[in-house]
């Protein structure tokens, strides 16, 4: 390498929401009425052109184009190849953002004028596709649904579009696709035992017809993600990789494919990988550094490596200094037209731009990087190896000095909490008796209705809640008036859920911001940002908290507010807790120590509030892990040692508690098939778990294993605007009974409704208990 050379540096990927979120407003107004689809469209190319312009002005030379999506990438696609459900009524042509949204969202039915413009016609409604975690992230896809003769067409050529959007702007892209194998891997199919790979050869023509389409517009690279490569594959699989790309590289020869994984190491996928007729395969070096060696030796001559260097998940600076010694020696000779650096995935699991966090403290700030700041990681990186270490020493020594100073730093370790991890023994994971005599006590002591009704935890957050929360916040409205706002808001929810008719009450969460902020905030070890939003699907959009040091609870978090909630009613009201699995997942974590160790640190905390809430009379603690399948490792081989610890905390959390408390958990959308022996040890008295957009299939695995404690699937789908029908709820429930036996079962929406508004929470809810009445009626349990 001379001084005159420079290794590329990539992105893969950027966030695409904005700094000040303005997609989300842009959706959110558009979505409401309040603009029109040409305004959303104009502030999404705004947003484009903006993050081309900076990622070229820092210097990267590999420019993602379509990696942008107004809700999901993965829904993109499935646009982009005609996949569209039969009951959107979508009979090809060009692709209107009214199915798009409809498929990511649901529509509610109507009467008289459709959008269609013809009079007094039935609008139906329509019910939003499957929507699950993206691997192991937080990130939601929209999950395809494909029928066994489903075809394929190219209905959009969003890809084309951006490629040419950026290319009018003098920026040269690299259009970014979501690979066919992936693609088909995460569909699924109301056919029973249909594999969607079967698929494969109809869905290539249309790829091969889009990889054309981008040569001809100027392209001479095109990333295409096959993240299904991180995951157990089968000799069928392999085999639909190898047939893929075989047909995909000669569709357009002259179109090199950067074939890019990520979220670990390709293991025993690795041959495969390296052997498909691809230009460019890029690796997640962040998770698996050890597969460099190995790919570096058996990679083709003429194969580029893209090295995912920094970490695209997590918000920690970059150690540059451990990175160039740990890859120097394996890539020393490599020709320069051989090597990428980049992230390690995508870095739309990161937030924007760490120089918005004014108010963070300056030493926690030190130790950060947000998506701007790798993408100057990366930039050092490059130069350190194309024009060696002295063209970057002062980048190089700041990373050292900010690598030391947090190692040392008194504000990550606290000894009193090293002690307490210590002594965790035994009989701090069990409850006192098992689930059949816990029960019993139970409902003796609450005396429920079969099939009872409750909500998962909070009620709307008003354009008046967070006016108010943030008025406080900023000093302008007073802790007292405050407090007179937040329990006016409480009373009235605590009134109007006895009105309809609910046996078990939540009080709300109106002073809380998040279901992990609001805990993060008041334990130790945890720090919080201002603007470092990142997408969790759709225009829902979350700011991670970020897990610096050893955690503790130094006072009581809920206990107040539950007692004031309860001192309104004779009806019992869940204390509501996030449990420490979720906490972990849905935070930047540490990475100086192992996550089980965070976990445990963190259970440990919420073991006291748990104890602190019974011991003020709580009947019911309700302790959500909505992320719990979240963290399950992508290999079946690693599983284990993560549902080991994560059961583990769970019961350190719950467990020291009465008989005749009952403690519930909830979980969001998750396949709970091959983890129910996990489910079943967290030995909670009830779960309660998001079924709707499923019709109970997610059922099953209860089922299947017999499990026996008491479960609430949901009945109506909370991500949709629509509001359910007392027939259709009705309808759901009879396919739970099908599944469950009738004392196990309880009656609730599939989420938390802080993202909904009254006008359509009020109706669904009413609904839902006119339900469970009338199936209290029809059947005696």
């Amino acid at each position: 390498m001379t001084l005159s050379q420079q290794i590329p540096v990539a992105t893969l990927g950027v966030p695409r929401i904005g700094r000040r979120r303005e997609l989300k407003f842009a959706l959110e107004s558009y979505w409401s009425g309040k603009s029109c689809a040409a305004e959303l469209l104009a502030t999404a190319k705004a947003l484009r052109a903006a993050s081309w312009e900076e990622q070229r002005d820092r210097g990267v030379s590999k420019i993602p184009s379509n990696d942008f999506s107004l809700y999901d990438h993965v829904l993109d696609t499935a646009a982009m190849v005609g996949a569209v459900p039969s009951r959107y009524a979508w009979n090809g042509g060009e692709f209107p953002l009214e199915i798009y949204f409809a498929m990511a969202r649901g529509k509610q039915g109507q009467t008289g004028d459709c959008d269609t413009g013809r009079e007094h016609a039935a609008c139906p409604a329509l019910t939003a596709m499957e929507m699950t975690k993206w691997f192991d992230t937080n990130y939601h896809y929209i999950v395809p649904e494909l029928d066994d003769d489903q075809a394929f067409t190219l209905s959009s050529t969003k890809p084309v579009d951006y490629f040419l959007e950026a290319k009018a702007l003098g920026i040269h892209t690299r259009p970014v696709i979501l690979g066919p194998v992936t693609f088909l891997k995460l569909a699924k199919s109301p056919a029973e035992g249909f594999n969607p790979l079967a698929l494969l050869p109809r869905l290539l023509p249309v790829y091969e017809q889009l990889l054309r389409r981008l040569k001809f517009s100027g392209a001479d690279w095109v990333q295409i993600d096959e993240p299904a490569l991180v995951l157990d594959l089968n000799r069928n699989e392999r085999a639909a990789l190898e047939f893929a790309y075989g047909q995909l590289s000669k569709a357009a020869p002259e179109l090199k494919i950067m074939l890019a994984t990520y979220f670990g190491p390709l293991g025993d996928n690795l041959e495969t990988a390296i052997s498909l007729p691809v230009a460019g395969l890029h690796l997640d070096l962040s998770r698996a550094p050890e597969q460099l060696e190995t790919a570096g030796r058996l990679a083709p001559k003429d194969l580029v490596l893209s090295l995912g260097l920094v970490n695209g998940r997590n918000v920690w600076r970059a150690n540059l200094t451990a990175i160039l010694d740990r890859i120097k020696p394996i890539v020393a000779g490599w020709p320069l037209d051989r090597v990428e650096i980049a992230p390690s995935c995508s870095m739309l699991h990161v937030p924007i731009d760490l120089r918005m966090e004014t108010a963070l403290d300056a030493n926690i700030r030190s130790w950060l990087a947000f998506a701007a700041q790798k993408i100057e990681e990366l930039v050092i990186l490059a130069r350190a190896l194309s024009q060696g270490r002295d063209a970057v020493a002062g980048e190089l020594k700041a990373s050292d000095e900010a690598a030391a100073t947090r190692a040392t730093s008194t504000k990550v370790h606290d000894p009193l909490v090293e002690g307490r991890i210590a002594d965790i023994n035994g009989a701090m994971k069990q409850r006192k008796s098992a689930f059949a005599e816990r029960s019993r006590v139970q409902a003796r002591t609450l005396g429920l209705p079969p099939f009872p009704t409750t909500t998962i935890g909070s009620f709307p957050q008003t354009p008046q809640v967070r006016k108010a929360r943030s008025a406080h916040a900023k000093g302008e409205l007073s802790y007292v008036d405050y407090e007179t706002f937040l329990k006016k808001e409480i009373e009235a929810a605590i009134r109007w859920q006895e009105e309809i008719g609910l046996d078990v009450l939540v009080h709300g969460e109106f002073e809380r911001n998040d279901m992990v902020q609001h805990f993060g905030e008041q334990l130790s070890g945890f720090a919080f940002t201002e603007h470092a939003w990142m997408q969790s699907y759709g225009s829902r959009y979350v700011r991670p908290p970020i897990i610096f040091g050893d955690v503790s609870r130094p006072n009581p978090m809920t206990v107040r507010w539950w007692q004031f909630a309860q001192s309104l009613t004779k009806k019992p009201v869940k204390g509501m807790l996030t449990g420490p699995v979720t906490i972990l997942n849905w935070s930047f974590v540490r990475d100086d120590i192992p996550r089980s160790e965070v976990c445990r640190q963190i259970a440990l905390a919420i073991r006291d509030e748990v104890t602190d809430l019974e011991r003020s009379g709580a009947r019911m603690i309700q302790i959500d892990e909505a992320a719990f399948r979240e963290g399950l490792p992508l290999r079946k081989c690693d599983w284990k040692v993560y549902l080991n610890w994560s059961v583990e905390c769970f019961r350190i959390a719950s467990t020291g508690v009465k008989d005749s408390t009952q403690i519930h958990t909830h979980m969001c959308y998750s396949e709970f098939n091959e983890i129910i022996g996990a489910i079943a040890e967290l030995d909670a008295d009830v779960i309660s778990i998001e079924t709707s957009r499923s019709a109970m299939e997610l059922l099953d695995a209860f089922t299947s294993s017999k499990y026996p404690n008491e479960i609430g699937p949901g009945v109506y789908d909370i991500h949709s605007p629509r509001v359910p029908e007392v027939a259709e709820i009705s309808a759901l429930l009879m396919l739970a009974r099908k599944r469950l036996s009738d004392g196990q079962l309880w009656v609730n929406p599939d989420c938390g409704l802080k993202t909904r508004n009254w006008e359509e929470v009020r109706p669904a809810l009413v609904n839902m208990v006119a339900a469970a009445r009338a199936l209290r009626e029809r059947v005696q349990v």
